[in-house]
């Protein structure tokens, strides 16, 4: 094998690939956040709305969980401008990253909230709870233990695909790379250089989520 591997060039561009990689976090954080204002909105509204509500939540759903997220940010990026709706490329990919990531959110929070048995929730009324005191007491943190590792894991998966982002060129740190390569044409060492960054800040991630629940959301043990 003749090719010869020269990091220098893609280390000169770090502060590129830092920059990047700190878009990357800021974008999917906020479209976690806002995504989460969905999730919960729409998981109320089929468990508790009416039932033409219900359909249009599952129609999103199905629609979102059944088609490519590179499809859904093209249409967001390319296919709004045709109805008069111009998005700039970091907000259509914070708002394609929302609508993905509330699609499957709806679901785990469904999950969590129908997990809680309707005896505990009388046994809470039985008692004199109000309703904050139940809702809090009771219901808050065992749905939260049983959905916690399915949200840490979407916020996951929502990091890695926002890299799907740098094909409406967002300034995240696929797109940073995208742009070293074509001034260095170092392929192999730019994408190694940010498969490593990805796999850091996702380690970085597990263990931040791991400790949190480790530390607040354990069951305590039975004697």
């Amino acid at each position: 094998m003749s090719y010869e591997f020269d990091f220098a060039d893609v280390f000169a561009a770090w502060p590129e690939l830092v920059h990047g990689a700190l878009n990357t976090l800021v974008l999917s954080g906020v479209a976690m956040a806002i995504g989460m204002v969905v999730a919960v909105a729409g998981a109320l509204g089929k468990t508790s709305g009416p039932r033409w509500l219900a359909v249009i939540i599952d129609a999103y759903i199905e629609l979102i969980r059944n088609t490519p997220f590179l499809i859904q940010i093209f249409m967001i990026f390319f296919g709004l401008p045709s109805l008069g709706i111009r998005l700039s490329s970091n907000t259509a990919a914070v708002v394609a990253l929302v609508v993905n990531v509330g699609a499957y959110g709806i679901e785990i929070i469904r999950a969590g909230i129908e997990s809680i048995s309707k005896g505990q929730i009388e046994a809470g009324r039985a008692l004199g709870l109000k309703p904050l005191q139940i809702f809090r007491l009771i219901v808050l943190k065992p749905a939260i233990q049983a959905i916690y590792p399915s949200l840490t894991s979407q916020f996951i998966l929502l990091l890695l695909n926002s890299s799907v982002c740098s094909a409406i060129a967002a300034t995240e740190l696929t797109a940073a790379a995208g742009d070293i390569q074509s001034r260095t044409f170092r392929s192999f060492e730019v994408y190694f250089v940010i498969t490593c960054m990805y796999f850091v800040m996702s380690l970085f991630f597990w263990s931040v989520f791991g400790a949190i629940e480790r530390t607040w959301l354990r069951t305590p043990a039975k004697r």
